[in-house]
């Protein structure tokens, strides 16, 4: 294996973390700021219903993921173009 492949193993593998952070990144913050505003709602009120807290989390995740399905789809595409340009070029 040659040291240009390393490079560019690394290269690939920092861009597919990141591509996953972007990715999950609103959802999860969506789901975390539903939670806290739940829970700061049952504290003040005292209720302590478990499905209080995941049935909005729930809703709020699948409402993010429709709602930007089209931007998590466009950066898929780019990064699965990118990734076989690049293994186009690495088999010249």
């Amino acid at each position: 294996m040659e040291p240009y492949d390393i490079d560019l193993a690394v290269e690939l593998g920092q861009q597919t973390l990141w591509v996953a952070v972007k990715l999950a990144f609103p959802i999860l913050l969506v789901g975390l700021v539903v939670g806290v505003s739940i829970s700061v709602l049952q504290a003040a009120t005292q209720v302590q219903e478990q499905t209080l807290t995941f049935i909005p989390k729930m809703f709020a995740v699948v409402v993010v993921l429709f709602v930007m399905m089209p931007w998590l789809l466009t950066t898929l595409v780019e990064y699965t173009e990118n990734l076989i340009q690049v293994w186009l070029v690495g088999w010249r």
